[in-house]
């Protein structure tokens, strides 16, 4: 049997979800859990052989929760599964040690079938984002550019980003002007949208 570990907000959905898998006969759903910082130690617990992830969750999100398996619990394969069809997201869901990406609109079979080709060691990732991923490509930005970037989303002056990430005033108009500048954006407010619809602020 192929153990699944759930990490899944939305109440319902993990519950629909829990039920679909368990129709399959090679397939338990073991546990389940709805924030991403109990991903961990479920895992631990439940030493399941893939952990579904959603991307959006309380405590951490997937993305992290994915790194901290790597570390933590390196038996267990990773898939992320959401409703946000970004390459920036995949980028990072890839980047953080995920083997699988796929959408929730894809079929309950679909899915099956993912699981355990992730289980037999392939990676899995929706065809039409794993196209868009490789024209697009990666993002632009440096480190710290997304992190003054994803600072400056929170609507502050230069000098409350400034302070907030250690940096001068000066450092941090040099960073969010390279980046409105490779995003091709006209202003801050447009290099967010930008850059947060692309998934490459996380």
């Amino acid at each position: 049997m192929i153990r699944v570990l759930l990490a899944e907000d939305q109440t319902m959905f993990r519950g629909a979800m829990a039920a679909l898998l368990s129709l399959e006969p090679d397939i338990e759903v073991v546990g389940d859990v709805g924030r991403g910082d109990e991903v961990v130690g479920a895992c631990q617990a439940f030493r399941p052989d893939v952990a579904l992830l959603d991307i959006e969750m309380p405590g951490i999100d997937g993305l992290e929760a994915a790194r901290r398996l790597q570390a933590e619990a390196p038996g267990t394969r990773v898939m992320i599964l959401t409703t946000f069809g970004r390459t920036g997201y995949l980028h990072a869901a890839l980047a953080a040690g995920a083997t699988g990406f796929l959408l929730k609109d894809a079929p309950a079979t679909e899915l099956a079938q993912a699981i355990r080709k992730v289980v037999a060691g392939q990676r899995v990732v929706d065809p039409a984002l794993a196209i868009a991923a490789l024209s697009e490509g990666s993002s632009p930005l440096t480190p710290r550019e997304t992190e003054v970037l994803a600072a400056a989303g929170g609507h502050g002056t230069i000098a409350e980003i400034a302070k907030g990430l250690h940096l001068s005033a000066g450092t941090v108009r040099n960073h969010l002007s390279a980046a409105i500048q490779k995003l091709g954006a006209r202003t801050r407010a447009e290099a967010i949208e930008i850059a947060r619809a692309k998934g490459w602020l996380v």
